[in-house]
């Protein structure tokens, strides 16, 4: 049995609940870390949601992605197409990101991203390189190809 104190002073006896910030993975930017770890379309969607909407410079991605992805990118940022509408200053996020993997070293992803009430689609398409890393490869946008 362990004592310890609770919100306002109070008193509970007992272990540390699962949910208790003390216990070892319960850092919530801890367990976005191993997620993205395991998942590399998290980490992408991430980026990729970033460079869309105006809050990195195209060039960020640049040893992320094949040639072909990086030119669709260098076409599709000035623009910032994922940057949110003037009244409404949400700060877009990924709110879903789920892959396909139709060959073994190949992730086609797809996140949906939400900006207040708007909500967007953006599709990726993933390459396992020789060097063992990750690459973006195409990026499609709203589903209009670019």
């Amino acid at each position: 049995m362990y004592r310890t104190r609770g919100p306002a002073g109070t008193r509970h006896v007992g272990p540390p609940r699962r949910t208790d910030a003390r216990r070892p993975g319960a850092d919530p930017a801890a367990r976005r870390r191993e997620r993205e770890r395991r998942h590399p379309r998290y980490w992408f969607a991430e980026r990729l949601l970033l460079t869309l909407s105006g809050q990195r410079p195209v060039h960020w991605m640049l040893g992320h992605t094949l040639p072909p992805a990086y030119d669709q990118l260098a076409r599709l940022a000035p623009g910032a197409p994922l940057r949110p509408a003037p009244p409404q200053r949400a700060i877009p996020f990924v709110r879903h990101c789920d892959e396909f993997q139709p060959r073994p070293g190949v992730i086609e992803a797809f996140a949906r991203i939400a900006a207040g009430d708007r909500l967007q689609a953006l599709a990726f398409r993933l390459e396992h390189c020789p060097d063992h890393r990750w690459r973006c490869a195409a990026v499609e946008l709203g589903g209009a190809r670019t």
